[in-house]
């Protein structure tokens, strides 16, 4: 199975003993693997990919307690019983205040990202832009958002140049904040984030799509590579509910 792009980054073990079955693993490989918040021990299947979640506790590891399942209807799995989206309430790159209500009537595809991010963050905006082209005239259904892991990094002139260069300037709200401010985001979505001790530019973090349809319910889940077209199928139908 593939797995989804996280943008984790571990300090190399010593050789002394027998590497574990993880650290066989490719170094790309083994930057899939992201240790969350303290939420739970879940292994689930998203979009037929494996994420393993680490962690024990009792709490889910997706938001109001959902759990996600393949369906004849949607690309992406769906998640059951569908709630209210977690509240954001941030500002973006230019100042200005930004909520999910704003965009209500709208499908909204909320991801997390970082302005720094070596592979997986590129890979997911690249993605969303090719997912805006697929829509073409039906892309004023749905709105992009980003909500940073990187309070430090993420200042608005990286965000305006990591726009520019992914095509994005007016396709994507990018939300940036403190790291309290963003703390309670990312606690509201149980998204995990990790700065690497052995090179703090980097950050491991949740790397997922989520879909909320127009009357703000939090409905569908895609993993960090989904396909642009299975998104661009979704977003109608996001978008009529």
């Amino acid at each position: 199975m593939r797995t989804p792009e996280t943008g984790q980054h571990r300090p190399h073990e010593s050789a002394s003993r027998e590497p574990s079955p993880a650290e066989k693993m490719p170094a790309r490989a083994r930057r899939l693997l992201l240790p969350l918040l303290p939420v739970a021990l879940i292994i689930g299947v998203v979009a037929g990919v494996t994420v393993a979640i680490v962690h024990v506790n009792t709490k889910p590891s997706l938001p109001g307690n959902v759990s996600a399942a393949r369906s004849s209807q949607f690309r992406g799995q769906v998640l059951t019983p569908p709630r209210i989206a977690p509240p954001i309430e941030l500002r973006n790159y230019r100042g200005q205040p930004v909520t999910l209500v704003d965009y209500r009537g709208k499908a909204v595809l909320v991801t997390f990202l970082y302005t720094h991010c070596p592979d997986v963050c590129p890979l997911i905006t690249a993605n969303l832009r090719a997912m805006v082209g697929v829509l073409s005239s039906k892309a004023s259904l749905v709105q992009v958002i980003a909500v940073s892991v990187d309070p430090k990094g993420d200042t608005p002139p990286a965000v305006a140049e990591f726009l520019r260069r992914h095509d994005m300037t007016g396709r994507m709200q990018y939300l940036i904040g403190s790291i309290h401010q963003l703390a309670r985001v990312w606690s509201a979505w149980y998204v995990g984030t990790e700065r690497d001790a052995s090179n703090p530019a980097q950050v491991a973090h949740t790397a997922l799509v989520y879909g909320i349809t127009a009357s703000g319910r939090l409905l569908t889940i895609y993993p960090a590579n989904f396909r642009p077209a299975d998104l661009a199928h979704d977003v109608p139908l996001l978008a009529e509910r």
